[in-house]
């Protein structure tokens, strides 16, 4: 009985792990259908879904005196600041753009770096800006970079020491126990703490010294506690303080050119110019129509000679100053037709004579134009003439010379 029972519990048995076999089988079966629905519903939703535009931020710009890297303003995207000498940042100098279309950090300012507003000037000291530094002018008895350290030295050279006009009292104050002196602007201390005085900083000197900027277009002046530029003769200071300008004697009527001469103005002074026509030789001879232009008398019809000789002789004059940066235009030839006749169809120019030469070049700045080129620089006080003639052709045959006479007149100083 218990073995009949026993078989039959093991029947039963195998016939469960059959079932659940294919039970676990069609579950796989219908787990892999599922995942490949699936996935074929995330492709096809891929592919139809419209790429979205990556988010950017507003643009930036560089700061006054500073620069600006970086081009792109894309999320994830860096742009970085930097500022010229003598300007410090403020704000910040890398920026990223966020998701949120927004930068972070602060705005990018660049300020004027001002060494001596801090005062680092110790014991009496005058402190200079200079570009991305400062140097402290020390008294002779201190030294160091801000003055700190004690020195028995004689007065520095750049100081009036020999003029009571240029020295004054210090002011002083007792602030905890200790006498505390110091120097008006523009005067530095000099002496021992009690007895000491003030002397005038020569900023003429200093400057010239330190090879800092250039006080003055021409001359400058120390005067006490400050400085003033000066201009040669012929010239007034402008409004700046330092620059120079010209004073046009002629049309001021302060030339003294007799009636028969003509005032040309110059840099710091003015010519008095009377142009004279060539003298006659052979044929050719020349009548003077203007102040400024002789024309050649008409010519025998046989005389190859007098055709080939200018048909008009022109003067011009022109003010230059010294080491003008070259190249530099100076003049211009053009030609013009008689109404009714037709023009030339060619120019030829060329530099004709003149003092030197070497300095010009003549160059055709379009079909009826030649211009005259400074091309190696003139220093003054100088007269340098140049002579430039253009000829005309029609149909290849030479019709007419036109000869311009220059004048320079270089001045000795570069303003």
């Amino acid at each position: 009985q218990s073995c009949l029972s026993r078989q039959q519990l093991l029947a039963a048995i195998r016939q469960m792990q059959q079932l659940l076999k294919g039970q676990e089988t069609r579950f796989s079966e219908g787990l892999r259908a599922v995942r490949s629905r699936l996935s074929t519903i995330h492709a096809s939703l891929a592919k139809a879904a419209p790429e979205l535009p990556a988010a950017a931020c507003p643009a930036l710009q560089a700061p006054a005196d500073g620069r600006k890297f970086g081009t792109k303003y894309l999320v994830d995207h860096e742009v970085h600041f930097t500022c010229d000498p003598g300007f410090q940042l403020l704000g910040s100098s890398t920026r990223i753009c966020q998701a949120n279309g927004s930068w972070t950090g602060q705005e990018a300012r660049c300020a004027e770096i001002r060494e001596c507003s801090s005062s680092p000037c110790q014991n009496g000291g005058t402190c200079l800006e200079g570009l991305n530094h400062f140097k402290c002018l020390c008294p002779p008895q201190w030294t160091g970079t801000t003055c700190q350290y004690q020195a028995q030295t004689a007065p520095p050279t750049w100081s009036v020491t020999d003029d009571p006009a240029f020295s004054r009292q210090p002011r002083c104050a007792q602030i905890a126990q200790t006498q505390q002196c110091s120097c008006d602007p523009g005067f530095h201390m000099s002496g021992t703490a009690s007895n000491g005085i003030c002397q005038d900083l020569n900023e003429c000197e200093v400057y010239q010294q330190q090879g800092g900027p250039r006080l003055c277009a021409h001359t400058c002046v120390n005067i006490p506690g400050s400085f003033h530029c000066s201009c040669p003769p012929g010239y007034v200071l402008l409004g700046d303080g330092k620059s120079c300008e010209d004073i046009d004697e002629c049309s001021l009527s302060q030339d003294n050119c007799t009636s028969g001469s003509t005032c040309i103005n110059t840099g710091g002074g003015f010519q008095c110019v009377t142009p004279q026509c060539p003298p006659a030789a052979g044929n050719v001879s020349y009548v003077k129509t203007s102040p400024f232009q002789c024309e050649r008398n008409p010519c025998p019809m046989e005389s190859r000679s007098c055709h080939q000789a200018p048909k008009t002789i022109s003067f011009h004059y022109l003010p230059l100053p010294s080491k003008l940066q070259t190249p530099a235009p100076l003049f211009r030839m053009a030609t013009a037709a008689a109404p009714g006749r037709p023009g030339p169809d060619s120019l030829r120019f060329g530099i004709a004579g003149g003092n030197n030469r070497g300095h010009f070049v003549v160059q055709r700045s379009d079909r009826h134009t030649g211009e005259l080129l400074l091309v190696q620089s003139l220093q003054g006080p100088r007269t340098v003439h140049v002579d430039v003639d253009m000829a005309e052709y029609l149909d290849r045959v030479f019709q007419a010379k036109h000869l311009s006479k220059i004048t320079l007149f270089v001045s000795p100083y570069e303003f």
